[in-house]
């Protein structure tokens, strides 16, 4: 039976301040977990320029910086295997704004809807003994999402479903390549809620969430 984490993280350096989950506490969550592999919010593409030149940031923001700052080279300190389990399509990533079909009068008020919506998740992190990891975030999570969705169900199927869907079969593989290994799935936060919905379902498989 393989044993598996999940770890949601925040990728801006203020908020990781601001909350308390810094990358030392991220260090020490993992370290205490102490997992034989992590499944990462990477795509396969920039693990791969980074195994070649580790300088390589890669594009678009990806990866986030806690992996090259921290979760990488702690997988080479610790002998930890690394998984990339993201999927993003950048070519096509902007035709599928959930906001696109708007006027901008409409979209301006759309995405102050939105900003209110990162304030109640912001409200709602600190509720847990992990920030960002406990039910009242991934509560009010799940239920932005559910109003991204109403907005645009193409953009939506496209840039949460379908990517979950991916993110998934990989996370899958990779405990197919890991037999019985204890594995540490680390995303941002806004995805806990389907990994851990996801993962739950899975037969022979022990899911931790949170992790404290």
């Amino acid at each position: 039976m393989n044993q598996i984490g999940i770890l949601g993280v925040v990728h801006n350096e203020e908020l990781r301040i601001q909350h308390g989950l810094t990358l030392e506490t991220i260090k020490a969550l993992i370290l205490e977990f102490d997992p034989d592999v992590i499944c990462g919010e990477v795509l396969p593409a920039s693990w791969d320029k980074y195994r070649q030149n580790s300088l390589d940031r890669g594009y678009w923001g990806e990866p986030a910086s806690e992996y090259y700052e921290s979760i990488f080279p702690l997988c080479e300190e610790k002998g930890y295997a690394f998984e990339p389990i993201d999927w993003v399509e950048l070519d096509v990533w902007n035709d599928f704004d959930p906001m696109r079909h708007y006027s901008e009068e409409a979209r301006i008020k759309l995405e102050a809807k939105s900003g209110e919506w990162w304030e109640k998740q912001l409200a709602a992190a600190g509720k847990g003994t992990v920030a960002f990891n406990c039910e009242a975030f991934d509560e009010t999570t799940r239920l932005k999402y559910q109003w991204l969705e109403r907005l645009d169900a193409e953009a939506h199927a496209f840039r949460w479903t379908g990517r979950h869907i991916i993110m998934m079969q990989r996370i899958k593989n990779a405990i197919k390549r890991h037999p019985g290994k204890k594995m540490l799935c680390i995303v941002g936060a806004d995805h806990n809620h389907v990994l851990n919905e996801e993962l739950r379902k899975m037969e022979q498989l022990e899911v931790w969430y949170p992790l404290k």
